[in-house]
């Protein structure tokens, strides 16, 4: 897109949200309050922005015009009191307790959800139920342009979520509603949620805030901003993986019988290497403004923000020396040890409107667009290396049906543009267009104890590699059926079949070069077919007595299953990683429970546990890479109206079910402790926290991580925060 189509289409977005507002009447305001519990808590929040419902309640923008999502089992949502327990600067860490949650945890500024085992292009992060419009899921080293600092609430969605938000989607999608569109006129002349935390492992300080203001009876002003600074990352023992340190001693032995002292120094140097992980530092800041018009059962409203983040990427130990040994001049071989650091900035515009119908067949219209400016700077020291620029634009809309009988359900259609373009001398992705168009349906049948659910979705893309004349076409037809029985007693179980497919992305046909941030020469296969998946889940939850549970198993079988391998060779200095394609099987469970060991109304001592696992393995045997082991949670929370106390261990088993070339990861277990004050009795939305992350300072690598050779997780870490509402 050009600089000049993309001011027209900026334009056109804030042109239509303007013009629409007189052709609204009113909102519904149950849809916007209601969303699932976050995970153990039971807290009301403030009256603006979260309103908790049953464990049950709806999920909106996930599943219109549905009482209850179903279709996707693994369903989880964090509000205000959670994002503070597990702030992070980045979503992957956020969630990474979840059931069924994990992270790549690249490094601590880009770590991004993982999912049952999935990640990059088979899980999407949205903002408000379209794309982040970043290129987060196009390599594990770009960062998510969303803070959770000023996130409203974030919903999880695990399982192939592509019926409601496409493609990208077939292994899951994490859905973070902000505050930047207000949905509801303030009680009072203003509200103000504020933040703050700091952390001792990254020397963590941060703090941000937002404020709504009303005008009149229908209009409401919003302002948020937030900043983050942090520095280099402190771990336990050392920072490389046995099996990686050995081989750059063995390298340093000979480099030095070969008579390279100062070369064999510095490999012992990186293989000794201890206390912290050199260039992790990280910054960033972000300002929101925008405005809500509530008229009644309608509602319109558009904002726009900006996202600007600077961080470190860690270099593979010893990558620069495999440079000067392919004949690369000394002087050369200097500029390829420099530092890596990406510059990151986004401007987005976003319009949200929620028009009433009547009393017709349908009972809304939903409107929901977003168009993004992306750029992002890849340095190696001061000197550019790879410019990434990626405009996209994003429309959805559905229309919600009234409640017929026993039939309920929504209609919609997606619209997707994206214009990328990478230049620089390890640009290793050429210039492309993707563009995207669907058309998708949910249907709920039943007011009794049995329910049957229906998705279907048709989607049609076309992905161009404009710099070589390549053009690829995909059509991709998804659908699931869900068979869900309730008791009386809140019990909630049921069985979903579906079949999901995807389209290949840009990046797996057209990456051929060395991308400098992951020290990987990618390569791409131009004629990738469509990834398709059969799949099946059961589930149980509810409550049973006091406690409160979920457990969900499922499987799904691949066919033309998509993945990025390392072949044992090197291209330019770097390891080669090929895109390649064959079937695959996907099989796990997660599960959680909590329940109360006792409760006098002013105390109460409460168990949370939970499981997470998943095995996946290739046609030809092989497993596929980078699978999370079995992970165990276990807790005790001592519950008042003043104070939370919590002691948790999370345990994750040994990772040695792998493909050639990839490193096997040891077992190990975090200890965690917590204490939450709230010292207004008038006033539960103000909370101090304290909390010590990994007490014993064990070392602990993620398996999901890229980059778990030589970035292991954080050592013992204090972590104190403040958050208001009011």
């Amino acid at each position: 897109m050009t600089p000049i189509s993309s001011r027209i289409a900026l334009a056109a977005a804030l042109s239509f949200a303007a013009c629409a507002g007189p052709a609204f009447a009113q909102v519904d305001q149950t849809a916007a309050d209601e969303g699932q519990t976050g995970e153990g808590s039971t807290r009301v929040e403030d009256d603006l922005h979260n309103r908790q419902t049953d464990y049950q309640g709806n999920i909106i923008v996930s599943a219109e015009g549905l009482e209850q999502l179903d279709i996707l089992a693994g369903t989880s949502v964090f509000e205000a009191e959670e994002i503070q327990r597990n702030l992070n600067g980045q979503l992957g860490e956020v969630l990474a307790k979840l059931p069924g949650v994990s992270a790549s945890s690249f490094a601590p500024g880009a770590s991004r959800p993982v999912l049952r085992g999935f990640q990059g292009e088979r899980v999407r992060v949205l903002v408000d139920g379209i794309g982040t419009a970043d290129v987060s899921n196009t390599s594990v080293d770009h960062a998510t342009t969303i803070d959770p600092l000023t996130a409203e609430r974030i919903e999880v969605l695990r399982g192939p979520a592509s019926l409601l938000f496409g493609s990208q989607a077939i292994g899951g999608a994490v859905n973070v509603i902000d505050k930047r569109i207000p949905r509801r006129v303030p009680d009072e002349g203003y509200h103000l949620d504020a933040l703050a935390a700091y952390d001792s492992a990254t020397d963590l300080r941060t703090g941000g805030a937002s404020i709504d203001v009303p005008v009149g009876d229908v209009l409401v002003l919003h302002l948020d901003g937030t900043w983050r600074e942090s520095d280099d990352l402190e771990i336990p023992g050392f920072q490389i993986a046995p099996e990686l340190r050995a081989e750059i001693l063995a390298e340093a032995d000979e480099e030095e019988a070969e008579g390279e002292f100062e070369e064999a120094e510095e490999f012992r140097d990186a293989a000794n290497q201890t206390g912290f992980v050199p260039n992790t530092a990280s910054e960033s800041w972000t300002i929101n403004g925008g405005f809500g018009v509530i008229l009644g059962e309608s509602s319109f409203g558009a904002s726009i923000g900006y996202y600007d983040t600077n961080y470190g990427i860690p270099g593979r130990p010893g990558t620069e020396h495999a440079h000067e040994e392919e004949g690369e001049e000394e002087g050369e071989a200097e500029e390829g040890e420099e530092i890596v650091t990406i510059d990151l900035e986004q401007i987005r515009a976003d319009f949200r409107g929620d028009i009433f119908l009547g009393d017709g067949f349908f009972s809304r219209l939903k409107i929901r667009t977003g168009f993004s400016d992306y750029t992002h700077t890849e340095f190696e020291g001061e000197e550019v290396g790879t410019v990434f620029d990626v405009q996209s634009l994003e429309t959805r809309i559905e229309l919600v049906q009234n409640e017929r009988g026993p039939s309920r359900g929504s209609l919609g259609v997606q619209f997707r543009h994206r214009d990328f373009f990478a230049e620089g001398a390890e640009a290793y992705v050429p210039p492309n267009l993707t563009d995207q168009f669907a058309v998708f349906g949910l249907q709920e049948f039943g007011n009794g104890p049995f329910q049957i659910e229906l998705a279907a979705r048709a989607e049609f893309t076309d992905v161009e590699d404009t710099l070589n004349r390549v053009n690829r076409d995909f059509e991709t037809y998804s659908g699931a059926l869900g068979l869900i029985y309730e008791s009386d007693e809140a019990l909630r179980a049921g069985v979903n079949i579906s079949r999901a497919e995807r389209a290949p992305s840009a990046e797996e046909l057209f990456s051929n070069g060395p991308h400098i941030a992951t020290q990987a020469f990618e390569i791409g296969d131009t004629d990738l077919s469509v990834e398709s998946a059969w799949g099946a889940e059961a589930f149980v939850r509810g409550r049973a007595g006091p406690a409160q549970f979920s457990f969900a198993v499922f499987n799904q079988w691949f066919d033309n299953y998509i993945y990025l391998t390392e072949t044992g060779d090197e291209e330019d200095g770097l390891p080669v990683f090929v895109y390649l394609q064959q079937d695959a099987d996907y099989f796990g469970f997660e599960g959680e429970v909590t329940f109360p060991l006792f409760d006098n109304g002013d105390f109460g001592l409460i168990t949370d546990l939970r499981a997470s696992y998943v095995e996946a393995e290739l046609d030809d045997g092989t497993s596929v890479p980078r699978i999370p082991p079995l992970s165990l949670l276990g807790a005790l929370e001592l519950q008042s109206n003043a104070f939370d106390i919590r002691g948790e261990v999370q345990w994750f088993a040994e990772q040695d079910e792998v493909p050639t070339f990839e490193t096997p990861t040891d077992d190990f277990a975090l200890v965690n402790f917590l204490v939450a004050w709230r010292p207004m009795a008038n006033n539960e939305n103000v909370t101090l926290q304290l909390a010590a992350d990994n007490v014993f300072d064990v070392t602990g690598r993620r398996h999901a991580s890229f980059t778990k050779d030589f970035v292991p997780l954080s050592g013992r870490n204090i972590r104190a925060s403040v958050r208001l509402s009011f």
